[in-house]
């Protein structure tokens, strides 16, 4: 008798042991969720991220009025590509406001976000108070990353979504031709268009990790945004130059026009796929030294 007993309050403590285990996971679990709401809650109750996705916005909306009040976009080989389809069918206002806004706009604003994300904190004196809480420095470097993603989700389909708005309004929309020659149904069109906001919001990913591990190192957001929106640039400029092609590669921004290859029948996944693993070698890179630094970085003091 005293032997199952023993064995009874093993089991018991046992039982005990796993329940508390549960908890304790459902409630990082909770933790971290809530963290990511409040997250998102404070970035879009901020003024400067919606004047940055009106300032989107405006891009197709103000390719589509200068098309439609000009009337013509016959000469061929002046403005951005797909500029010329853009009468024949409205759907193409949103592929060249895409055209228009990955150079620059697009990194502007992720930038921005990505800049922002710890030095923002470490600015405003309430990052000390986010680690006293039960987050831990892993735990909010993920949140952070995954708000900055979430960003760029968010501001490639403002850019797409106004452009099949305005392009509904001002132009005829019909079966569009790809670049293969073939003609595909509104249907299937729109499909093409999620296709490319997928793989423009991948392009931006190692971008936004590259903000992220910059927003460590400083407690300047100004300084943090600046300097990822700079090398934005510097990776754009150094993918123009044909005496680097060996480097062009392993640039972030080496794909990110690359889209095209998504309006062909069949499609083309190439480029896709590359351009995933190279985001993701960044997100690795840049993510591991975020939280290198980060896990070192005296913010209690």
């Amino acid at each position: 008798m005293p032997d199952s007993a023993g064995e009874l309050d093993k089991a018991t403590a046992r039982q005990s042991g796993n329940w508390a285990t549960g908890t304790g996971r459902v409630a990082r679990h909770s933790v971290g969720l809530a963290l990511f709401v409040s997250e998102l809650s404070v970035l879009y109750r901020r003024r400067r991220t919606w004047a940055m996705l009106a300032a989107l916005a405006a891009v197709p909306i103000l390719i589509a009025v200068a098309v439609r009040v000009t009337n013509s976009t016959r000469q061929s080989g002046r403005g951005p590509q797909f500029l010329d389809q853009i009468t024949q069918n409205g759907l193409f206002v949103a592929v060249t406001a895409l055209v228009v806004s990955i150079p620059l706009f697009l990194p502007l604003t992720v930038g921005v976000v990505a800049g922002d994300t710890i030095a923002g904190e470490a600015s405003h004196g309430t990052l000390r108070y986010l680690l006293v809480a039960p987050a831990g420095r892993v735990r909010l470097l993920i949140v952070k990353y995954v708000g900055a993603a979430a960003f760029c989700v968010c501001a490639t389909l403002v850019v797409v979504v106004t452009g099949v708005g305005i392009g509904l309004a001002l132009f005829p929309v019909g079966p569009v031709t790809l670049l293969s020659g073939d003609t595909i149904g509104f249907s299937e069109s729109i499909v093409r268009l999620l296709l490319i906001t997928a793989f423009v919001t991948v392009s931006l990913l190692g971008l936004s990790a590259i903000g992220l591990f910059i927003s460590t190192l400083t407690d300047v957001p100004v300084g943090a945004m600046a300097a990822t929106i700079v090398l934005s640039v510097v990776s754009q400029v150094l993918g123009a130059l044909p005496q680097l092609d060996w480097l062009h590669p392993w640039l972030f921004s080496h794909y990110w026009l690359s889209f095209a290859d998504l309006l062909r029948q069949p499609i083309a996944w190439e480029s896709f796929g590359a351009n995933a693993l190279l985001q993701l070698g960044y997100i690795a890179v840049f993510g591991a030294l975020a939280y290198g630094r980060f896990l070192t970085r005296d913010v209690l003091s």
